[in-house]
């Protein structure tokens, strides 16, 4: 399971595909996200620029990701 610190509040969806390596650009990141291929919390999650959480856990493309709180 990869790990991702926030550095603020939340981190939108497309930016923590793209920061943890998993797409090369955030055009990638919300094709793949339009086209239902990311799950937040285990549900299927549409919303581009959705509010990440720390505690909270993506999965995309057989990867998963577990957003950390900042400076945690």
């Amino acid at each position: 399971m990869l790990e991702l610190t926030l550095r603020g509040e939340f981190i939108e969806l497309d930016k923590l595909l793209k920061a943890t390596g998993l797409v090369e650009s955030g055009g990638r990141a919300r094709l793949f996200i339009a086209a239902g291929e990311v799950k937040v919390d285990g549900k299927v999650e549409l919303r581009k620029t959705a509010k990440l959480r720390a505690g909270q856990v993506v999965e995309f493309g057989g990867q998963q990701i577990r957003v950390l709180p900042a400076g945690g």
